[in-house]
């Protein structure tokens, strides 16, 4: 099987350079068009810009997931009961700075971080879980 889409959310401030987080969740998804940018107010009025990009092609899904690299997959996929949700939806956050740098890095969530979702397709009689480590296996395949 594989991805129903992928989804990546992050919220900029006004003290952020939103183009520049932009431009590496463009790097990260590979297509600047999947990308947007959404201005918007804080609760005490200052400017926030919420940068998201979505993709329901599974191709490009596993190859930005492959970007991670075999040990954040690793890591993804040793811990893969506690990512899924009952949508089966796979949960994890990129560290923003580092991904600013050019690293990928899996962070904790009290860390500004890149929001990330995976939905999987999962048919009845498949195991979500089974179905969610070959897709990661797969994306493996693909890391550098």
């Amino acid at each position: 099987m594989g991805a129903h889409h992928l989804t990546m959310r992050v919220t900029s401030s006004g003290l952020e350079d939103e183009n520049l987080i932009a431009d590496a969740i463009s790097y990260l998804i590979g297509d600047s068009d999947l990308v947007e940018l959404e201005k918007s107010n804080s609760y005490h009025g200052s400017s926030i810009f919420l940068i998201s990009a979505k993709t329901r092609k599974n191709k490009i899904a596993l190859k930005t997931i492959s970007k991670l690299g075999k040990e954040n997959l690793e890591a993804l996929r040793s811990t893969v009961k506690q990512r899924l949700d009952e949508n089966n939806i796979l949960h994890f956050r990129i560290g923003l700075d580092e991904l600013i740098d050019g690293d990928l890095v899996l962070v904790n969530p009290d860390k500004k971080s890149v929001k990330c979702q995976v939905k999987l397709e999962v048919y009845p009689g498949q195991s979500v879980i089974e179905e969610t480590k070959s897709f990661l296996n797969e994306a493996v395949l693909l890391a550098k």
